[in-house]
């Protein structure tokens, strides 16, 4: 089975375990996810399966977007409901109009340190572990760009939100400091993922339809095949031939391409290769002349 899952993921349970679970689910080894939701995250996860597991540098780092909540009043060591408050309580809470205005300062590119009980690692090993041997670690900050930082709704102590960002930025983050900055002190209560790239989770599917429509022999019904990822890349079609060169990672020549009018892509350009019968073969980029075409990742 080769292709890509979108998943909804619920709370309460690690990103591997969704891992685990489909793993028993299709009884195969090879399943990956692109891009971690905590244990309090809910939403999409997108879960590669066989040979989609290769398509990291392709899916792995698209932009994402959440809706979640802040509760505003007190800080926690891990920057959410699962940790320790780090301060006294405060009953002073912002106004909708000193919120707002302070999540639209923290819209662009930012320089943003990520939370000490996070993955990340630092020497070897995760930021996490040195949290809670309570050793102190410094980490180096992360560019991230944040394309929007809106409220949905205020109910003090309560702000719901939804952010559009880019992979790597820790929402978490951006509710430690927005409550840092309002004075009043803050942690996220609740998130859910709603965008990955292209996919949304009004197009995901709970673990309980997967297995059933698994046990029913339905695969269809779940998993985005080989052939449907990376539309916005140019497709080329291959001759039997060139299909057979593929296998061995050889460059391909005009005589290759199915289409005799076709021209090589511009420098730089990915490409799809796709075989006579349509499958997604490998991925490709211009070659020196005489060859026009050099696969770099093959899937066949």
């Amino acid at each position: 089975m080769d292709g890509l899952i979108p998943v909804r993921k619920p709370s309460g349970c690690t990103s591997h375990d969704v891992v685990a679970r489909l793993r028993r689910i299709l009884g195969q080894k090879k399943i990956g996810h692109f891009g971690t939701l905590d244990p309090l995250a809910a939403g999409l996860l997108l879960i590669a399966a066989g040979k989609a597991t290769r398509l990291f540098p392709f899916y792995g780092k698209r932009d994402k977007s959440y809706e979640g909540r802040i509760r505003f009043g007190f800080a926690t060591d891990t920057y959410d409901a699962e940790g320790q408050p780090t301060g006294e309580a405060s009953d002073r809470f912002p106004t909708v109009d000193e919120a707002r205005s302070a999540m639209a300062a923290m819209v662009g590119d930012l320089r943003q340190k990520p939370p000490a009980f996070s993955a990340k690692k630092v020497r070897g090993q995760p930021m996490y572990a040195y949290a809670r041997r309570r050793e102190s670690v410094a980490s180096a900050e992360v560019p991230v760009t944040v394309t929007a930082f809106e409220i949905r709704s205020y109910a003090p102590p309560f702000l719901d939100f939804r952010v559009d960002c880019s992979s790597g930025t820790y929402v978490r983050s951006l509710a430690h400091d927005l409550g840092t900055v309002l004075g009043c002190g803050g942690h996220l209560a609740a998130l859910e993922r709603t965008r990955i790239g292209e996919f949304s989770l009004d197009g995901a599917f709970a673990l309980e339809t997967i297995q059933a429509l698994t046990e029913r022999g339905e695969p269809d019904g779940f998993l985005i095949p080989m052939e449907a990822l990376l539309p916005e890349l140019p497709g080329f079609s291959l001759t039997p031939e060139g299909a057979l060169r593929i296998k061995d990672g050889r460059p391909l020549e005009p005589e290759h391409i199915a289409d005799p009018a076709a021209t090589g892509p511009e420098p730089g350009i990915t490409v799809r290769l796709l075989g006579p019968d349509g499958t997604l073969l490998a991925l490709a980029r211009p070659a020196p002349p005489p060859s026009l075409l050099a696969p770099f990742l093959v899937f066949a």
